[in-house]
């Protein structure tokens, strides 16, 4: 696996997630309800329109997007809900554990005590991911499972 870095996108720009979503089908695993093919204004509008959502892009050793995230306001400022998760097919293989990291020390930044997140039941490589990253398993329902991670 290539090194990962971290990159807040401080300026809301999308032009990289349209990029990493060329494809319809990755478009509809990170949002099934968005519009394919990608629309950075529908996003802006819709997905990512909350003042206080944050959005990252994890970039590799050349500085290039590989993945994306976005750590949404949950119930209450205190906690963050990870959505949009998405890593490009070159940086995969161990990326999960990486992103993880991230995604942890992303939420500390913004003050989060907790994290949420869906992810589908069948997807077993980010089920696999988060379980060893210590999310505990809430509920499962319509083929997602609900998870949460307390920061302590």
């Amino acid at each position: 696996m290539t090194e990962l870095t971290l990159q807040k996108n401080v300026f809301r720009d999308l032009e990289p997630l349209g990029r990493l979503l060329q494809d319809d089908r990755d478009l509809a695993l990170v949002n099934p309800n968005a519009q394919a093919p990608f629309d950075p204004v529908e996003w802006h509008e819709k997905w990512l329109n909350e003042p206080d959502d944050a959005s990252f892009y994890l970039l590799d050793a050349e500085g290039r997007e590989v993945g994306f995230f976005a750590l949404r306001v949950g119930v209450g400022p205190e906690v963050r809900h990870l959505t949009y998760v998405f890593v490009a097919e070159e940086a995969r293989g161990g990326a999960g554990e990486v992103l993880a990291g991230f995604v942890e020390q992303a939420a500390r930044d913004l003050d989060a005590l907790t994290i949420t997140l869906k992810v589908e039941l069948d997807n077993e490589p980010a089920l696999s991911a988060y379980r060893s990253a210590g999310y505990e398993e809430l509920s499962q329902r319509g083929g997602m499972a609900t998870m949460r991670l307390d920061l302590g």
